[in-house]
């Protein structure tokens, strides 16, 4: 079961549920619409090791926009902070993102009960695509948890991507024990 827009509203009058910036045109009848943010980033070695703390250099998308390229793979961020207290979070690309072949996540488009912060995005490109810092590039929809949650993740120890800035933030996996 996935929230409708009325109780997206209900959820954030009591926090469960926190977008900022919020426009009320963003939300759809079950979604709500968050957009790209300022800040991309790119690996900054070509060949990675999930062992090792790779380093990102990030940047920021100029007025005229910046062309994604093909076999580049980017991360992003939303300009949206977000909290999901009660529910389970997805983001998905939206449909007209997707027609412009871009991607937006490689794994990651589920977060966990307790996220707080700015979505970092995994973003490959089928062909060049010229992107703008605040154009629509996904959309957040929200599942209802069944049972009682033990540990929320913004409480969890060695929660890796808790309290995430205004800035992608590079994969810790090496973080792990493996």
């Amino acid at each position: 079961m996935i929230l409708s827009d009325k109780r997206i509203l209900e959820e954030m009058a009591k926090d469960s549920i926190k977008i900022v910036p919020y426009k009320r045109e963003c939300l759809g009848s079950n979604s709500y619409d968050v957009h790209l943010g300022k800040n991309l980033a790119v690996y900054v070695d070509k060949e990675l090791d999930a062992k090792k703390h790779n380093t990102i250099a990030h940047f920021e998308i100029p007025e005229e926009g910046f062309v994604l390229q093909p076999g580049d793979f980017y991360l992003g961020v939303t300009e949206e902070y977000t909290e999901t207290h009660e529910h389970v979070p997805f983001l998905e690309g939206k449909s007209s993102t997707g027609r412009l072949g871009i991607d937006i996540h490689a794994t990651a488009g589920k977060g966990d009960v307790g996220f707080c912060g700015n979505w970092t995005l995994e973003i490959s490109v089928k062909l060049p695509v010229r992107v703008y810092a605040g154009m629509p590039i996904g959309q957040l929809i929200y599942f209802p948890v069944d049972g009682e949650i033990e540990v929320k993740y913004n409480n969890k120890v060695g929660a890796k991507y808790s309290g995430q800035p205004n800035k992608p933030v590079e994969s810790m996996m090496w973080k792990n024990t493996f």
